[in-house]
């Protein structure tokens, strides 16, 4: 790292628990973000606040009005545009050494693999699950650490899945089979509010970058399989574990 980096990262770089090893593993890392609304816009702020070198940014919308309130990436002057080219316009001006690819593409089980593959972990927020299944799918077969981010309402999910690793469950093991569908409420059905996203968003910035430092620094472990779920209105943080199912079409027998 040159002497404009170091500078730019020494407040993290000081940091017992990461220190400059797990700083140049960030700085080498790839991470593929899906879903570029409540939760993708915090987690793009904090994974290229961390300092990750390169950034996918996936997502087939456009900015509008009911947007802004809570994907404070976005403007007024946005308003009509792709969000992962406004956001990679963002990007450029917050961080111009990060290299980013962006894919105005909605992410299904025909082109998952292409678009996941090479990445070092990814982190989905996307908002259906026939998506989100696809995405694990992917993640499994590319041997690919997936970190997963919901809200509904004021209620929050991280986790950390590493379902191509023995012992270890998947996303489709959380979930099972019935949500291989389109069909399945969004914020526009629920509502939402920005600071829940908010939170959601930045802890699976911060779960995702316990993935790449793993072995290079104490940030605590990836926690594979613990599901954190976040009470905004307690508020109040449980966790659970998620086994692993034998049975299971993903990464079972």
């Amino acid at each position: 790292m040159d002497a404009d980096r170091l500078d730019r990262f020494s407040r993290q770089i000081i940091l017992p628990e990461l220190g400059g090893a797990a700083q140049a593993r960030l700085a080498g890392a790839h991470v593929v973000l899906i879903g570029m609304g409540g939760i993708g816009n915090p987690a793009l702020a904090g994974l290229a606040g961390a300092g990750i070198g390169r950034l996918t940014l996936i997502d087939p919308d456009r900015v509008q009005a009911s947007n802004l309130p809570r994907q404070t990436l976005f403007a007024p002057a946005d308003l009509g545009e792709p969000k992962v080219a406004v956001a990679a316009r963002w990007l450029a001006r917050f961080d111009p050494a990060v290299e980013v690819a962006v894919h105005q593409v909605a992410l299904d089980s025909a082109n998952a693999a292409d678009l996941l593959a090479g990445a070092d972990v990814v982190l989905d927020g996307t908002d259906t699950f026939a998506a989100r299944l696809a995405v694990a799918d992917a993640c499994v077969a590319l041997g690919v650490p997936l970190t997963s981010a919901a809200v509904g309402r004021f209620q929050g999910q991280v986790a950390n899945f590493a379902g191509h690793l023995p012992d270890h469950a998947c996303y489709r093991c959380f979930v099972g089979d019935a949500f291989d569908s389109t069909d399945c409420d969004t914020c526009a059905d629920q509502g939402v509010l920005g600071a829940m996203v908010g939170t959601v968003g930045s802890f699976a910035a911060m779960h995702a970058l316990r993935v790449i430092t793993a072995g290079v620094a104490t940030l605590g472990d990836p926690q594979w399989g613990r599901l954190h779920v976040i009470d905004g209105l307690a508020p109040s943080l449980r966790t659970m574990r998620i086994p692993k199912d034998p049975d299971c079409k993903t990464c079972g027998h």
